[in-house]
């Protein structure tokens, strides 16, 4: 089926000011700068202030990748929030995003597909701007993963910060047209990363909240085998998908530096050829992807990529996993 081109018009990113350093970590808990960097690539993460919420950095990466687009917020006609950490469990908070950016009447919704978010969020984003119901959507990956962060678990509170990206798709675009997209989920794996209580299964008691019950919990082993083989499943499924393009580069979830290696030997691909950005922010979950697209495009990484293929993966809470092939 033949569909209408689009592709990504600007990008942006709202990143936390404050530093959380290994070092600043070590003080914590049982842990060390050398501990952390071998097991992680990790060096430092972002955290979110007392005072701003998740919506805050949506607001600021939306309103510079609309800019970056050259429209206007009228223009935007979706807005898709992936998050797991909202604002408030009702209502959403792209509905708060959308008003603060000056977006009128456009329609708007949260997903919740954990680290995959950004990719499902575009995913979705492709079939309205696909079947021409739509020019201009704006997809926003963001987190405040340090709300539900446990600091007292050196093996999960190492790994995670805070930020959001953002990216405007439109059927303006001169490069990087989504050209394919996949989407899976494997229940199964529902508890290996999840928070117990704060939903209808079990909502908050002081007892739990005394039990660190709301925080993030994660089998790591679990985790570990699952992405690896996930991310190059992934990459070789949109080469398969666009076999008359070359493959250039590749945007994975930020996850683990182990990982992300492991997955670029398997694919016997040079390091320059994977965007990395791990050691400065920790895993962002569904910002990962957004965030590293935007310092990926004003850093000059895709220079000499130009019609070729670039891939977006991510794996994450559900068990989800999904891509993005682009012809940049």
């Amino acid at each position: 089926m033949k569909h209408r081109p689009f592709g990504i018009l600007g990008t942006g990113a709202g990143i936390p000011t404050k530093v959380l350093s290994n070092q600043d970590l070590a003080t914590l808990v049982d842990t060390s700068d050398e501990w952390i960097t071998q097991r992680t690539g990790i060096k430092e993460r972002r955290i979110l202030p007392e005072g701003m919420t998740t919506s805050d950095l949506c607001i600021e990466a939306g309103r510079k990748a609309i800019e970056d687009a050259g429209l206007q917020p009228s223009d935007i006609q979706l807005v898709i929030v992936a998050t797991v950490t909202p604002d408030r469990q009702v209502a959403a908070t792209a509905c708060k995003v959308s008003e603060a950016l000056g977006c009128g009447n456009a329609p708007a919704f949260d997903m919740a597909a954990g680290c995959s978010g950004f990719v499902y969020g575009s995913a979705v984003a492709s079939r309205f701007l696909w079947t021409e119901s739509h020019d201009n959507v704006l997809v926003i990956g963001a987190e405040a993963l340090s709300r539900i962060v446990n600091y007292e678990d050196r093996t999960s509170c190492i790994l995670f910060g805070d930020a959001a990206g953002a990216a405007v798709y439109g059927t303006g675009h001169t490069g990087a047209e989504l050209l394919s997209t996949s989407m899976a989920a494997d229940g199964s794996g529902y508890d290996v990363m999840h928070t117990l209580a704060g939903g209808a299964e079990q909502p908050v008691t002081p007892e739990l909240l005394a039990a660190k019950q709301n925080k993030l919990v994660i089998k790591g082993r679990e985790v570990y085998k699952f992405a690896v083989g996930r991310m190059v499943e992934l990459v070789r499924k949109e080469m398969a998908a666009n076999p008359d393009l070359e493959l250039g580069g590749i945007i994975p979830h930020q996850v683990n530096m182990r990982i992300i290696e492991s997955a670029r030997e398997k694919l016997d691909l040079p390091e320059e050829r994977i965007f990395v950005n791990i050691d400065r922010y920790g895993n962002t979950s569904a910002a990962s992807i957004p965030v590293a697209l935007d310092e990926a495009r004003r850093s000059g990484f895709f220079e000499g990529m130009e019609g070729k293929l670039v891939v977006m993966c991510a794996f994450g809470a559900g068990l989800t996993w999904g891509s993005l092939g682009f012809r940049w």
